[in-house]
């Protein structure tokens, strides 16, 4: 039922759960259900795209754990998919997929929704001005540091609107490139 309230349209998940109710009257009413929603904060929603399943599995049991809900996506048209009918609060994005690239993918979403954070993670080399320029929130290289990964979410999904518009149109911002993980340190760069 979790599965289908995140990711169904509202009118589906009620007709869902009446059907559910008349084949199992122990399942509380809605009304019961929503004092529940209210009391509990709503976890963050993140999209994770990557084509490679040992990383999706990595980070969907590393982010579940730290109390996101993750919804795992292997290239561009299946993230796109999801987008359409689910609202995200963030999107981790690789950019060598099959089918849809990860640039085409980000330039679909964020056409769709220009202040949803995302964050590219690959092994690509030399994408550190691509990233500057097309307004990514933050760029993290493979093999990911998984601390900074953290750190790098939470501070994204703490920013202010203004702040990735700003980053979106171009303007002085700051963008977050971590390093592949034997490299060393994060580096935090003004975007001018």
């Amino acid at each position: 039922m979790a599965f289908a309230r995140w990711f169904l349209p509202t009118k589906a998940v009620e007709k869902l759960k009446w059907k559910m109710r008349i084949m199992n009257p122990t399942i509380p009413s809605t009304a019961a259900a929503v004092k529940v929603r209210i009391s509990t904060p709503a976890k963050k929603k993140i999209l994770l795209v990557d084509d490679d399943h040992a990383i999706r599995k990595i980070l969907l049991r590393l982010l579940a754990e730290e109390g996101y809900s993750v919804l795992p996506a292997a290239n561009g048209v299946e993230a796109l998919e999801f987008a359409a009918v689910a609202r995200f609060d963030l999107v981790l994005l690789d950019l060598n997929m099959p089918h849809k690239n990860g640039w085409e993918t980000f330039e679909q979403l964020t056409s769709a929704d220009p202040l949803l954070p995302i964050i590219v993670i690959t092994a690509r080399p030399n994408q550190l001005f691509p990233a500057l320029a097309s307004g990514v929130g933050a760029l993290l290289e493979k093999p990911l540091d998984f601390v900074r990964l953290l750190e790098t979410i939470q501070n994204l999904l703490k920013e202010p609107p203004a702040v990735r518009l700003a980053r979106m149109a171009g303007r002085p911002s700051i963008f977050s490139y971590i390093p592949p993980k034997e490299n060393g340190a994060k580096k935090e760069l003004i975007k001018k």
